[in-house]
């Protein structure tokens, strides 16, 4: 980590003699501290354990002329000012600036925590949003803080470039922070309009209450919501858990989506190519409605072909269905029948499944 600071503090360096060399580094650093140049702070602490181990001071960051000998202590020393001046960095609020302090050092937790502490109000730091979201330090927030400066559309996409990538009660929160956005969207836009023609509608209803029984609200083709972002957002929302008050709004998000007109449906990627009825059967059997008719339409999806990806894929998804909803050992024989060679593509071990589903005999055939 090299940084630029002020020359003058440090014409200090050119009177060091033999007699205290170290008592001028202690100056230079006690000066630069209240002046609160961290980035030349941290400089200069290295080049006080410089001098301590008998090493040139240029270059004080650089970790390639340190023996081997003194690299362990050089080394605790270096994550030990980092971490000061990141803290100082970060009680000035300087977060992107204390990110470089511990992204080198490996210490991504604290930095998670000060961005998790920021108003949900306050201004919105895009390189903040940048660390969070994109580089992963804290997505969840990061997506929050993405959506109210960007807007859903590109918060959608951004979130697209990123899914896969997340771990999944990472997917599971997001899926949730826009599930929530939209159904609040769209169940406002809908309010309006049902109250535009009948006035003396009551408030305060949900989706599901507003669209029974009104017809008129999708004659001719219409729609209260970009379908491609509540296309998007109903996808998201097979990550939620079955506890997740989430879940029922996105069920409700995908019953509308159900009284759109033909062309505002979009297929998905098997089981869910009848996009709004498939999801609607995932929600409801997570929620524990129709579970078992549920299952069997996905069952019903998969394909004779084991080689065809659109059989694996409708595979996988109800192995992952059985599994959320602890059917292990059923989830197990269809993982052995239709994902044997591929089930790791999909980020599913099958030995860890049969090891959940106490299936030992079968565990040791994968073993």
């Amino acid at each position: 980590m090299t940084t630029t600071t002020t020359a003058e503090p440090f014409l200090e360096l050119e009177h060091l003699g033999a007699a205290s060399p170290a008592a001028v580094l202690d100056r230079l650093i006690s000066h630069l501290r209240e002046e609160k140049k961290w980035h030349a702070v941290f400089d200069a602490l290295l080049m006080r354990k410089r001098h301590e181990l008998g090493l040139p001071l240029v270059r004080p960051t650089s970790l390639r002329d340190v023996p081997e000998a003194q690299r362990d202590e050089f080394e605790k020393y270096y994550v030990s000012a980092a971490r000061e001046v990141a803290e100082r960095l970060l009680d000035e609020g300087a977060i992107a600036q204390a990110w470089n302090y511990f992204r080198a050092i490996g210490e991504p937790e604290r930095l998670a925590d000060a961005i998790e502490s920021l108003p949900a109000a306050g201004p919105i730091d895009e390189q903040v949003v940048e660390i969070a979201l994109f580089q992963g330090v804290a997505p969840v927030k990061g997506l929050q803080m993405f959506l109210q400066s960007h807007g859903t559309c590109s918060t959608i996409t951004a979130l697209d470039q990123q899914f896969a990538q997340m771990a999944p009660a990472t997917r599971a929160a997001c899926a949730r922070v826009m599930v929530r956005r939209l159904y609040d969207d769209l169940r406002g836009n809908v309010e309006h309009d049902v109250k535009r023609r009948q006035a003396m509608t009551p408030p305060g209803a949900s989706l599901r209450e507003l669209i029974a029984e009104r017809e008129f609200l999708f004659k001719d083709d219409n729609y209260h919501i970009d379908v491609s972002h509540l296309n998007s957002v109903v996808r998201f929302a097979r990550m939620l858990d079955p506890t997740d008050a989430e879940l029922d709004l996105a069920l409700q998000l995908a019953q509308y989506g159900a009284r759109l007109a033909t062309q505002y449906q979009y297929a998905g990627n098997p089981p869910f190519a009848d996009f709004y009825p498939a999801h609607i059967r995932y929600f409801q059997a997570l929620l524990g409605q129709d579970r078992e008719q549920a299952i069997e339409y996905f069952r019903s999806q998969i394909g004779a072909d084991l080689a065809e990806t659109d059989t694996q894929l409708a595979a996988y998804a109800l192995v992952d269905l059985l599994i959320r909803l602890g059917r292990n050992d059923e989830a197990v024989d269809l993982a052995v029948q239709y994902l044997p060679d591929t089930a790791e593509e999909f980020g599913l071990s099958i030995p860890e499944l049969c090891a959940k589903a106490g299936r030992f005999e079968t565990l040791r055939e994968f073993a």
